[in-house]
């Protein structure tokens, strides 16, 4: 998908034809053509498209109201691998299994995102590449994520293991998006139990979630 910001040249090339014969015109040729209003227009036209872009952006990385992440955040811990224990799901991980998160440290300070999980269907892995930048300050767990740029989706810990950094409950942009994440596939009952409860009292569909499989594939 391409996104254009803006139109093409106010003197088209089009012409038209009115019939064999008859002379060339074009939309400049019309009576009262008033080349600096017609500019004017597209001007504003491309603006306020812009600015419609950039406020959808804010609500796809924003967080859910009542929402609040984890602050004392400390990055450097929270590198490294992930599994996903449950999600809300959701079209781009529908039918995966053995899901798991990569994050590394970059170079320029952001963070880097590398998501696998198995499409049992087809029998192969599936990987998406990405990044994450703070939203505001490093020390709170509230991120961007960017896949696809100028895409990105806002990644919330609102819950997390503060002593040893094994678990969180990750929100994003909008209650439809939950993940219990453990650094080990499995993660004890009560903890889980106790995050589900939780995600509950923030107003989450905690029925629709689905527990990850992390068998091996028989394929």
């Amino acid at each position: 998908t391409t996104l254009v910001f803006g139109g093409g040249s106010l003197r088209s090339a089009v012409r038209i034809r009115s019939h064999e014969g008859a002379p060339m015109i074009t939309h400049t040729d019309r009576p009262g053509f008033n080349p600096g209003a017609s500019r004017a227009f597209w001007t504003r036209w491309r603006t306020i498209s812009v600015l419609l872009l950039l406020l959808s952006f804010g609500a796809c990385t924003g967080k859910p109201d009542g929402v609040e992440p984890v602050g004392g955040f400390e990055a450097s811990r929270y590198l490294g691998v992930w599994h996903e224990v449950m999600r809300l799901d959701h079209s781009f991980e529908r039918g995966l299994t053995r899901v798991s998160a990569t994050y590394t440290a970059r170079d320029d300070g952001s963070i880097g995102v590398l998501n696998r999980g198995f499409d049992q269907k087809n029998c192969r892995w599936k990987d998406a590449e990405g990044r994450a930048v703070f939203q505001g300050a490093p020390d709170v767990a509230s991120l961007s994520v960017t896949f696809f740029w100028p895409f990105a989706g806002g990644y919330h810990v609102v819950d997390l293991d503060r002593e040893g950094y094994q678990w969180a409950l990750v929100a994003g942009p909008s209650r439809s998006y939950l993940w219990i994440l453990s650094r080990q596939p499995d993660l004890d009952p009560a903890i889980r139990d106790r995050l589900v409860e939780k995600a509950r009292g923030l107003g989450f569909s905690v029925k629709d979630l689905i527990l990850v499989d992390h068998a091996e594939a028989p394929c």
